[in-house]
């Protein structure tokens, strides 16, 4: 079984193309609503989250782990990995890789929470392969609020966008990584607001295709994997609007089960 966490609504994107990439894989789900969001949280706090939202997804079942949240994979990727012996996956090394592909003029941009663009993570990964690449990075910490929040096509909302990418379109980069799993959802605004001529990188859809490339080579750890289609979703807080926002991601009815950590 997969198991992927997220502070909240935004790792469904990363369940919606795992679930198009794999769709006979067992997935389980837990969205950390009641805490949501981690952005503005300190590194030692997100630290605790990311292993006790692990351990729960060990308890169902998960033999595969998908830490499907930027701020979480910025400073507790190591934490994480160390602590557990089985696959651990992060969301931001598949981003890198393939902004670096796109990218003809390596002038790349970022978006995420004020934790990731602190750390400073993608910065790092991107110079450790192309130390020349010019890198531009902006913290949206109002973003992931007006997500959880349903607001996606709201006026406020991309009066917001434009103004966190008006700094990135001055520097002319060619390539946008989308630092957190819940930008996705604002993709057709931000792919307005920077212009036709940024490639947007979306980190869920680059992590589907590692996750597939490595169970394809790792055929023992694939054969663990249980392969029934079946999908379950855990969240520590429910409200309407989850309900329904989740609902419209995966694209299908979902029943959302309540768990307190």
């Amino acid at each position: 079984m997969i198991g992927i966490f997220d502070s909240g609504i935004g790792g469904l994107t990363v369940v919606r193309a795992i679930m198009d990439k794999l769709p006979d894989y067992d997935i389980v789900y837990f969205g950390d609503t009641a805490r949501t969001p981690y952005g503005n949280k300190s590194g030692r706090t997100v630290v605790n989250y990311s292993l006790q939202n692990t351990e729960f997804l060990l308890d169902q079942g998960a033999n595969l782990i998908v830490m499907a949240c930027n701020t979480a994979s910025s400073v507790a990727t190591e934490t994480v990995q160390a602590r557990f012996n089985l696959p651990i996956y992060e969301v931001i090394t598949p981003a890198v890789n393939q902004s670096l592909k796109m990218s003809k003029k390596m002038a790349i941009g970022i978006i995420g929470t004020r934790a990731t663009i602190s750390s400073g993570v993608y910065e790092e990964k991107i110079h450790e392969k192309v130390p020349d690449a010019r890198v531009y990075s902006v913290s949206c910490p109002l973003l992931v609020p007006l997500v959880e929040e349903g607001w996606l096509k709201k006026p406020e909302t991309r009066m917001i966008v434009k103004k966190y990418l008006h700094p990135l379109k001055v520097r002319q980069i060619d390539t946008l990584i989308l630092g957190c799993t819940h930008y996705p959802l604002l993709k057709p605004i931000i792919a307005h607001k920077i212009g036709k001529r940024v490639s947007i990188i979306d980190s869920s859809m680059a992590l589907a295709e590692e996750i597939n490339h490595f169970l394809a080579e790792n055929p023992q750890i694939d054969q663990g994997l249980s392969k029934n289609g079946k999908a379950d979703f855990f969240v520590s807080d429910v409200t309407p609007q989850f309900e329904k926002t989740a609902r419209s991601v995966i694209k299908q009815h979902i029943t959302l089960k309540h768990v307190s950590l």
